[in-house]
């Protein structure tokens, strides 16, 4: 009879971690410590808990770029093609135009969110 019910036991922590990997769980809570109505410290935890498969399902994939766990340094908002050499020259330019007529006295163009045409 005590096979059966640690069989039993075993099975069911295994349904329940296939099931947390599989659907998520997720643990939120809030740790605030006030002293006479003066808040001294507050924590947050959010905390979840998946497998890899669904936390890229819900956009999670944070992991692919951090350089620690990677090795490389990469960029999300980078494309291929578009180096840091090349993004810099590039603000440089911008840079440039914007600085080189307030340098012969003339006063800064008027901010309209326009890019310069002869910085590309």
């Amino acid at each position: 009879m005590p096979e059966h019910i640690a069989q039993t036991k075993s099975h069911g922590l295994v349904e329940v971690l296939d099931r947390v990997l599989d659907k998520g769980l997720v643990i939120a809570g809030d740790i605030k410590i006030n002293l006479a109505n003066v808040e001294l410290l507050t924590i947050q935890v959010r905390l979840l808990v998946c497998s890899i498969d669904k936390a890229e399902q819900i956009g999670l994939n944070w992991w692919r770029y951090d350089p620690r766990l990677t090795g490389v340094v990469a960029s999300p908002f980078a494309t291929a093609g578009d180096s840091v050499e090349s993004r810099l020259a590039r603000i440089e330019r911008r840079l440039d135009a914007l600085v080189a007529p307030s340098q012969s006295g003339h006063p800064h163009p008027p901010r309209t969110g326009a890019e310069p045409s002869s910085a590309e």
